[in-house]
């Protein structure tokens, strides 16, 4: 898993609320268990016209979002169907973090195991964010996931919830087995001890 520190980065914005994950990556896309290219149907269905051509208005076909790594959406987003394949296809766009009021609990455990940070805020800063980048579209806001904050372009510091454990393997960019794998001579050495004493 890619480590994840601080993060400094321009926003897209798709501020729609409930965003569930077949929005994220429609189901029809669900047959790789292959990362790989999962980014170019992110958002299919709203990315593209019905003959493939990608739509000029969608924020992700913005020539701004190019190189963008943060995502800003409305409230409860990833609700839906278990996917895995929702945060494989918003890392593959490039996206290493989402922010929103409030996020569906398989969604975020999900995101969290394959290195996208879900920033949850209070409502009061979401509306002063989207407001901020109104006016200002090209504004970074800066995570910084050892401090668990993010600054917004006015400057503002807000902080942001995550569970010790996720937040360890994130800052160290390592998954669930890797951090069990760190404890390998110490496994060993108990098993050792086991198999003397039976």
């Amino acid at each position: 898993m890619a480590q994840f520190t601080t993060l400094t980065s321009r926003v897209v914005v798709v501020p729609q609320n409930d965003i569930d994950t077949d929005q994220i990556i429609p189901a029809r896309f669900l047959k790789t268990t292959d990362k790989t290219g999962l980014g170019t149907s992110l958002f299919a269905d709203w990315r593209y016209g019905p003959d493939g051509a990608a739509r000029p208005e969608f924020p992700l076909n913005a020539p701004r979002a190019g190189g963008a790594q943060v995502l800003l959406a409305g409230d409860n987003f990833g609700c839906g169907s278990s996917r895995e394949h929702a945060p494989w296809a918003l890392t593959g766009f490039g996206f290493r973090a989402v922010v929103s009021t409030s996020f569906a609990d398989i969604f975020r455990n999900n995101a969290l195991k394959n290195g996208l940070v879900p920033v949850a805020i209070d409502a009061a800063a979401h509306a002063s964010l989207l407001e901020q980048l109104a006016r200002t579209p090209e504004a970074e806001v800066t995570v910084d996931l050892a401090s668990q904050t993010i600054r917004l372009p006015d400057g503002k510091t807000v902080k942001f919830p995550i569970d010790p454990f996720s937040r360890t393997c994130l800052l160290e960019g390592v998954d669930e087995l890797g951090y069990i794998l760190r404890f390998e001579p110490r496994i060993a050495e108990h098993e050792g001890r086991v198999r003397e004493a039976s």
